[in-house]
């Protein structure tokens, strides 16, 4: 596994389980990022993000006060959102397949079944960081492409093409339930 340096990565956690947040934040300092910012709850995440400039969200699908898709729907749908495009990881101890689905399509980056193991939350870091997928904005959803899969070969109809408005490209610089989060994403 290719080691990448997370040093100067401002990361935002938010999960209304203490013992959570005190659980991710080790596993962070682990892999070397120190500028962790902690929230409770949704509206402090979504105060955070307004507030600092964060690069990437760990957010807790059960979440108090605003849920995290909430979260992530305000994030991703406010015009006056500071950071729309921030990278978004969604956790949740519960993956029936609908929450995965209102997950992804709320505009989550990624998905994390609890109980979280290190391994899997770094493999997760690094796909936002050096695989990001272009963000799209169609009439009902803004976030990254949920296409994950390479369709240079695909000879359909392509679907979404008529309804995105527009495409945002990223910038490159910077598993399980994983079966049915990679079937979704």
């Amino acid at each position: 596994m290719r080691i990448i340096d997370m040093t100067s990565l401002n990361i935002l956690v938010a999960d209304s389980n203490n013992y959570m947040l005190k659980i991710i934040r080790a596993m962070l300092r682990g892999f070397g990022i120190s500028n962790i910012r902690e929230a409770s709850d949704g509206a402090i995440a979504l105060e955070e993000l307004n507030t600092h400039l964060i690069d990437i969200v760990i957010a807790d699908y059960a979440l108090e006060t605003l849920n995290g898709v909430e979260l992530v729907e305000l994030v991703r749908g406010a015009e006056d959102s500071p950071n729309r495009f921030v990278p978004i990881i969604m956790l949740s101890a519960y993956t029936e397949k609908w929450r995965i689905e209102a997950a992804r399509d709320a505009g989550v980056s990624e998905f994390l079944s609890k109980p979280l193991c290190a391994n899997d939350l770094y493999l997760r870091l690094v796909e936002v960081i050096e695989k990001p997928r272009q963000f799209v904005r169609t009439d009902r959803y803004i976030g990254p492409d949920r296409r994950r899969h390479d369709s240079s070969t695909y000879k359909g109809i392509e679907r979404r093409e008529s309804e995105i408005e527009e495409v945002y490209p990223i910038d490159t610089n910077n598993k399980t339930a994983a079966d049915l989060v990679d079937e979704l994403f």
